[in-house]
């Protein structure tokens, strides 16, 4: 008999619901993955507020407040960009969470200092903000796939990190 786990965002759902915390999502790579994830969980308008797809970095700039001079100097792909869209995000739209993906997932696009499958994920709450340079490999979709999973994955222990206790 095999053991039946939980997805992250069943998980993070369940955190979320029981502490009435809210999170909303600006992903660039990621295309709405990760918010695709979290309502797909019934009961997830209880605590999932919105998103924003921020392909362009206009969009960074307008709707999730990236600073013009961060893209400039470090450009989309960059710990300092997924820093702002986390941040960004969840001023933007008011949540207690905010969550960020921005990367390279292929199969082209990709450099020497920035290879396919370079992607930042970043989380922010009250207590601060954290940012995760990850290397994944794979297709495009597998790439989105794992970025997805590290953001959420990021964001469940971010709020379980003191004692099992979340954290506003």
């Amino acid at each position: 008999m095999s053991e039946i786990t939980e997805a992250v965002e069943e998980r993070l759902g369940h955190v979320l619901a029981a502490n009435g915390l809210t999170i909303a999502a600006a992903e660039s790579c990621t295309g709405g993955l990760v918010t695709s994830r979290l309502t797909d969980v019934a009961g997830s308008s209880a605590y999932v507020m919105g998103s924003i797809v921020s392909y362009a970095n206009d969009v960074k700039e307008r709707l999730v407040g990236v600073q013009h001079a961060t893209l400039a100097a470090h450009g989309a792909v960059s710990e300092e960009t997924a820093r702002e869209m986390a941040e960004g995000v969840r001023r933007a739209i008011g949540t207690d969470i905010g969550l960020a993906t921005t990367g390279i997932a292929g199969p082209g696009g990709g450099t020497a200092e920035k290879p396919v499958g370079l992607v930042y994920t970043a989380v922010a709450t009250a207590a601060g903000t954290t940012v995760r340079e990850n290397h994944f490999t794979g297709t495009r979709t597998e790439v989105k796939r794992q970025a997805s999973e590290t953001v959420l994955t990021m964001a469940l222990d971010a709020l379980m990190e003191n004692s099992g206790r979340p954290q506003r």
